[in-house]
């Protein structure tokens, strides 16, 4: 298994525990939690289901009833007439069991499985509460990808489930030193360049990275996969969020807009834009989007409650309203022609910056102050008569007294810092000193996929460079 230390060390613990446990596993679709779970768990199964999309209270119970038989439960398949008596068949099923060995009942795709009325939250609570927390061997493991519901419903439960839950892991997409080496676990050799395009195209989902074949080009990839019209995450866009959300339609706004606003828009930027006002389905929308990953709050450097605004950070929605939405009607080479596009420039700077905001550790390793306490930000003033707007890509705020103002670069070949921007780097830099009123030492660093060419203004600008080699190597 690629990277998950964490949650590896989480589970073997969990499976060394002297009292039965409650794990909630949740995550983004396709971030790989039920494979986490089946590969480090598998071998300790008593009971294992999972939810049926769409199906009613029958159906489930159905399924539960199967499930049971396979697993030795009962002598044939039977069908509750409700989770009540299920669940009365499960423990007299897991009553039967070796008590020297921890027993793992496993419910993937938990939301599905728990229909409206039907009563199954309480007669899990019920379960978890009158028998399996009262033993030594059990493991009660829920997943699924309604990160939000889980949280709800579950995790921050206030009625039989407070406060039951001993553990949780919220499974993330890989980072690019895990993208690398799951590629090269199967024999798939890009280089840096070519995996940071990768990654910024798709993120770090692993099942999207599956589909890479072994010999075949980033651009031959991208276009087999995202604009075939039998490409495998071709229509992905809406089966992701109508699998995920109740009333999706409201997300996909959200995220929509927020994909032609790269660097974020605040709440009340964000409602004006969808020509709305904030209601209760707003609210939870934002939440939900915000729970699942898709988007993430950032602060302004000096603001902490009035300064948050939400940048949408999920690579393949980005790279589907850029691209893929627009492009209906294919031709064999369209992504080669849309990767000269002044579109694409553009889309590639915005992905490297969001690649470099996820992966600060590694950042910050090659600074030389992975001990340091630091907060990240951006920093952006708007422009009017009086003054020059100006934008810093990333300010990492440190606690020894130092703030690095980081340039963001993405281009083809080597960066040349030329008299002009050197010029107008020094004014951006006093511009920050002055408007915050700083006394910190303010360092210029430069962040590049093939690092800056060496000339009489980047030996006198840059006090620090962060190559793309750099953060692939990780931490």
């Amino acid at each position: 298994m690629i990277g998950r230390k964490q949650e590896k060390q989480k589970i073997k613990q969990l499976l060394r525990s002297d009292r039965s446990e409650f794990l909630a596993v949740t995550g983004r679709r396709r971030v790989g939690k039920t494979y986490l779970i089946d590969t480090l768990l598998g071998e300790h199964y008593c009971f294992s289901m999972t939810g049926i999309q769409n199906g009613n209270t029958l159906t489930q119970l159905v399924n539960f009833g199967i499930k049971l038989w396979e697993y030795g439960g009962v002598t044939e398949p039977i069908q509750p007439k409700n989770w009540q008596l299920a669940f009365a068949f499960l423990k007299t099923y897991l009553k039967t069991l070796d008590t020297n060995r921890k027993q793992v009942i496993f419910i993937d795709e938990l939301p599905w499985v728990a229909t409206s009325r039907s009563g199954f939250i309480q007669m899990l609570a019920h379960l978890w509460n009158d028998y399996l927390s009262k033993e030594k061997h059990f493991l009660l493991v829920i997943c699924g990808s309604a990160t939000s519901w889980i949280s709800k419903k579950i995790i921050n439960d206030t009625g039989g489930l407070h406060n039951r839950i001993t553990e949780i892991i919220h499974l993330l997409p890989f980072s690019i030193q895990e993208t690398s080496a799951f590629l090269e676990s199967k024999h798939i050799h890009f280089t840096n360049q070519e995996l940071a395009k990768v990654y910024m195209s798709l993120g770090g989902v692993p099942f999207y990275l599956e589909h890479f074949k072994r010999g075949e080009s980033f651009a031959t990839a991208i276009e087999r996969l995202c604009f075939s019209p039998s490409g495998i995450l071709h229509n992905e866009y809406q089966n992701l969020y109508r699998a995920l959300f109740s009333n999706a339609e409201l997300h996909q706004s959200i995220v929509e807009v927020l994909a032609k606003h790269h660097y974020g828009l605040t709440n009340k930027e964000l409602l004006k834009a969808l020509k709305i006002k904030a209601t209760g389905s707003y609210n939870r929308a934002m939440e939900e989007l915000l729970l699942s990953d898709f988007i993430m709050e950032s602060t302004a450097f000096g603001k902490k409650k009035r300064g948050v605004f939400y940048r949408l950070a999920d690579e393949y929605s980005v790279f589907y309203h850029r691209f893929i939405k627009g492009s209906s009607k294919y031709t064999p080479g369209i992504w080669q022609q849309l990767a000269t596009s002044q579109s694409y420039k553009i889309w590639r700077g915005y992905a490297f910056e969001t690649l470099c905001h996820k992966h600060i550790p590694a950042i910050k390793k090659v600074l030389g102050i992975s001990a340091v306490y630091t907060e990240t930000s951006t920093f952006r003033v708007v422009g009017n008569e009086e003054q020059v707007g100006f934008q810093i890509d990333l300010l990492i705020d440190r606690k020894d007294d130092c703030i690095n103002l980081c340039e963001i670069k993405f281009y083809a070949v080597p960066y040349t810092i030329q008299k002009a921007e050197y010029q107008a780097l020094l004014v951006r830099r006093n511009q920050f000193i002055q408007h915050t009123g700083t006394k910190k030492q303010v360092f210029l660093t430069f962040i590049t996929n093939h690092g800056i060419v060496e000339n009489r203004y980047s030996r006198e600008l840059v006090d620090v460079q962060v190559l793309l080699e750099d953060i692939v190597g990780g931490i």
